[in-house]
């Protein structure tokens, strides 16, 4: 089923309008429409998985160091693993464990805490020695390796599957799609939305749900609402077909660096976060920038430094000022909600925020509390404890 739209213009009218067509759009598209929401109509400047989600490869883990980042993660892996039978779509879900690479005692120190909070919420993660870390993945070296830390429920699945099945059951549920459709305004009364502004004409609505990745703090300027989203760029690349073929390992990642690689159709997968990236919604796939990574594998997995690469990606990070999501519901008006600025974690918890923005409009009590993930955090300075940030 088609999911873009084929009219010249929009609806008029909508009770919802969610603007933003990547994971946490179709998701929250799907869930609204599943518990029998109607008149729902999303807006997409480009085609759906544009932005972030587009990337071509996401990692899915619940080994976070916060309880309300690994209840989201745990969510979301368990509706990952559900996906053929709810929406029903194949995301080709690999569950080959993620594999975090730890490197001087203070690491391995943080990441035992981390691990019994994980292991209390009922995450399988567990520390293993740098030998038995090699055993996963025999790619590394164990030199200079203190700990390593892994769970087998983790792994890696497709976005552009999972948008698209999100899509696909939401358009047989009555969701409008209305994709390179651009928000040109919003329109407010008092302390309402009352009507979203595109290229494609004006929509009038009960309640707008802010999804926009990486271009939010646009969309909440419109309306005066502060939604702190800066744009970086990150890459990854695509080995040449590997002959013999790269065993299975988990995604495993060098915490120190950052640098991460997994298995990729007949190859592997590199990425690595350029520490000096400026902001911006460039995209530009940059070749030089593999040497930061080979820079770092010649230490930590030698074999990878000289394997060619095919190809690579660019895409967009939409980061916080704390690396935590801002998900929750206007103060200021009270029928605008949002859930934008995953710093990189937006793929792997969108089921679960998907969850909770149908919760929030039905004013439901959400399966877990996430009001420290109010954007009016910065205002009042109760911000949330920042993750790590890695992948």
């Amino acid at each position: 089923m088609s999911t873009s739209s084929t009219f010249r213009t929009v609806p008029p009218t909508a009770d919802v309008v969610i603007i933003g067509g990547g994971v946490m759009g179709a998701s929250t598209a799907f869930h609204l429409a599943e518990a029998g929401v109607k008149n729902i109509v999303l807006v997409e400047r480009g085609d759906l998985c544009f932005g972030s989600s587009g990337k071509p490869i996401g990692g899915v883990r619940a080994q976070f160091s916060d309880p309300l980042n690994i209840e989201l993660g745990s969510r979301s892996l368990r509706a990952f693993q559900d996906f053929p039978h709810r929406p029903g779509a194949d995301i080709r879900l690999d569950s080959v464990g993620y594999l975090f690479l730890l490197t001087t005692d203070r690491q391995a120190a943080e990441f035992e805490v981390s691990v019994k909070t994980q292991n209390d919420l009922g995450v399988p993660s567990r520390m293993v020695n740098p030998d038995e870390a090699r055993e996963l993945c025999p790619y590394i070296s164990t030199d200079g390796l203190v700990a390593a830390v892994y769970s087998p429920t983790d792994g890696h699945a497709r976005p552009g599957l999972v948008v698209r099945g999100y899509a696909d059951a939401a358009a047989r549920a009555g969701v409008t799609f209305a994709t390179h459709t651009n928000v040109t305004g919003i329109d407010t009364a008092g302390d309402r939305v009352t009507a979203v502004h595109t290229d494609r004409g004006r929509i009038a609505c009960s309640t707008v749900i802010c999804t926009a990745g990486a271009w939010s703090g646009q969309i909440g300027d419109m309306v005066g609402i502060s939604l702190p989203v800066r744009p970086v760029r990150r890459q990854l690349a695509f080995t040449k077909p590997l002959t013999p073929p790269a065993p299975r390992i988990p995604f495993t990642i060098d915490f120190a660096s950052s640098a991460y690689f997994h298995n990729s159709d007949d190859g592997l997968l590199f990425g690595l976060a350029d520490p000096d990236q400026p902001d911006g919604f460039d995209t530009t796939w940059t070749p030089e920038w593999l040497e930061l990574f080979r820079d770092v594998a010649r230490h930590r997995a030698p074999e990878l430094a000289d394997m060619e690469v095919a190809d690579g990606w660019a895409g967009l990070y939409e980061v916080t000022p704390d690396h935590n999501a801002l998900i929750g519901r206007s103060s200021e008006l009270g029928n605008f909600l949002y859930a934008a600025g995953f710093s990189g974690h937006g793929f792997l918890q969108g089921p679960a925020v998907g969850e909770i923005m149908r919760d929030l409009y039905l004013d439901r009590e959400p399966f877990v509390d996430i009001s420290p993930l109010s954007a009016d955090r910065f205002r009042t300075g109760a911000e949330t404890r920042p993750e790590a940030h890695v992948v």
